[in-house]
């Protein structure tokens, strides 16, 4: 009563975005729960019986915790290493690992799977091509096909999380340790590596919410290995099972659910608290020869092995017929820019349309949600957040759902991609405006209020352009992102709309491998191109040349 008194453009605000959250997230979701239980119109458990009772539809499940449960240690274990070495040794070329350690996180991760078959495949660069058949077949469709692309996929975002980790433990605590006469295998043991258990914990979770809810990978080498994702998109498409398609998608989204709420909010009531403001000099301990040589080849293979990868997509994309003829041939990228344009405007359109809607839309809701106070703030900001633990395979289904029938019938259209795309990624400029908002001093817009501005004039004229980057960065992403998407838009993409990531896994199947690679590549250099533009802005934007302008 008292917004609605003395600010009701804040409480048609609330009530606005209330309706955009409640129609565009929760009913979607509650239509996958709903589908599952009324089968045929009536309430049953029908759906979960044939699930917990038929070993073709219980394989999919116990595969995929299989899988996320291995994808996660072995991802989380090489990004330790990897964070562990450029933080807390000396070798050489600490840049050049940490740039290749991220470089996975700007391309769809099924480029890793196309990577693979390229050279590992029936007729791989090196099953068919160096080795000439002389190992047999390698076994990389199937569960350990997967594990590699996957891990190789998804360590990057552990890796970032431990980064963080490992550069905030004050160092003077090891050398505490050490004067104290622990050796540096028993300082690790005892002072760092409980010190870094938060992010270890954080980024497993991560990766392994990240490896159930990856449809792509499963999609092109997942074999005979079905898992959650693949097995609810072809009970749907396939076998015309709309509530056991929805079933599965709800068995997928449990663990990921759990897995988001246990790194959200348990472990963030956790303190392990180091740095104190107190200064501190950042030294290396230093490392032996042998240790530093063990790091230094450690991260040589796995630099290698993504280079490899990225190196062989990018050569496949130049030959004629892979497997068969590698001469030379830009045939591939006029295929691309002549049949294959329309994907690639498609694609750009819709994400030009999406981002913007995204960013604005979440730093708007982090806006009201951190400073101002209403009965339904923290719920609306988990609400706004809940599509970031939801995989993907769960959101496309709830949109097939919600909106095949009146009142809204979106299908088909260029909408319900765009709204996919924005609900979708609409957490990342929740998340973004809330950390940005935290660091500007809440004096700032009670002084404005105080000279009389509303709640809006305050955001668009004192708060906004001190959160300019955040902005940027949240719409950057939601861009990113948006062209890169698989499993959520391959439930309502349609012959008028249709997207690059979906040209691919066409191409995939129908063996075009070197179109698919062509299709990759043009799709990873539209993604650099986007992130160095990111860059750019958001240097521009800073607060640094805020003042600089302010000051000139």
């Amino acid at each position: 009563m008292r917004v609605s008194k003395h600010e009701p453009f804040l409480l048609s605000a609330i009530i606005f975005f209330w309706v955009l959250l409640g129609f565009f997230i929760i009913y979607p979701l509650t239509m996958v729960i709903w589908q599952s239980l009324t089968p045929h119109g009536t309430f049953s458990f029908e759906v979960y019986e044939r699930i917990f009772t038929k070993v073709y539809f219980r394989k999919p499940f116990i595969n995929s915790l299989k899988l996320g449960v291995t994808v996660a240690f072995l991802g989380v274990g090489i990004a330790y290493v990897f964070a562990y070495a450029i933080n807390r040794t000396n070798i050489p070329l600490k840049r050049f690992f940490r740039t290749v350690a991220t470089m996975p996180i700007v391309s769809p991760p099924f480029v890793m799977a196309l990577a693979l078959i390229l050279l590992f495949g029936r007729n791989g660069l090196i099953t068919k091509g160096l080795l000439k058949g002389a190992l047999g077949e390698f076994p990389i469709y199937g569960f350990w096909g997967l594990v590699v692309v996957e891990t190789l996929a998804y360590f990057p975002t552990a890796f970032l999380t431990l980064d963080g980790i490992l550069k905030s433990i004050d160092p003077s605590l090891e050398e505490a340790s050490m004067s104290l006469g622990a050796s540096k295998w028993k300082v690790f043991w005892s002072v760092t590596f409980p010190l870094s258990m938060p992010g270890i914990l954080s980024a497993w979770l991560l990766v392994f919410s990240q490896s159930m809810a990856d449809f792509g990978n499963p999609m092109i080498i997942g074999g005979n290995f079905p898992v959650l994702s693949t097995a609810a998109y072809l009970q749907i498409t396939g076998m015309f099972d709309t509530p056991g398609g929805a079933g599965l998608a709800v068995l997928l989204l449990i663990p990921t659910l759990i897995a988001f709420v246990v790194q959200k909010y348990w472990l963030s009531r956790k303190s392990y608290v180091t740095v104190t403001g107190k200064p501190s000099s950042m030294r290396l301990m230093e490392t032996g020869k042998l240790a530093r040589f063990s790091f230094t080849l450690l991260l040589l293979i796995f630099t290698f092995a993504i280079l490899l990868f990225y190196g062989t997509v990018f050569y496949g994309s130049f030959t004629k017929l892979w497997g068969v003829d590698y001469s030379f041939t830009l045939d591939n990228y006029a295929f691309v820019f002549d049949v294959g344009l329309d994907y690639i405007k498609d694609t750009l359109l819709l994400a030009s349309i999406a981002a913007p809607l995204a960013g604005f839309l979440g730093i708007s809701i982090s806006y009201i949600t951190s400073r101002r106070k209403f009965v339904s703030r923290r719920l609306m900001e988990a609400v706004s957040l809940l599509t970031f633990a939801v995989p993907g395979t769960v959101v496309g289904i709830g949109y097939l759902l919600a909106f095949n029938n009146p009142p809204l019938v979106l299908t088909g259209t260029a909408t319900i991609i765009i709204l996919v795309f924005v609900f979708r990624y609409l957490p990342v400029g929740v998340q973004s405006g809330s950390a940005a908002l935290y660091q500007i001093d809440p004096s700032i817009d009670e002084a404005s209020h105080d000279l009389g501005a509303g709640t809006w004039r305050t955001f668009f004229k004192v708060v906004f352009p001190l959160i300019t980057p955040a902005f940027f960065s949240g719409l950057f992403y939601a861009f990113v992102k948006s062209i890169t998407a698989i499993s959520a838009v391959i439930f309502v993409v349609s012959g008028r709309w249709n997207l690059v990531t979906v040209a691919i896994l066409g191409s995939v199947e129908n063996s075009d491998l070197s179109q698919a690679a062509a299709y990759s590549t043009v799709l990873i250099v539209i993604v650099l191109v986007a992130m160095m533009l990111m860059r750019w802005v958001i240097s521009a934007f800073s607060y640094e040349r805020i003042i600089e302008r302010a000051g000139g």
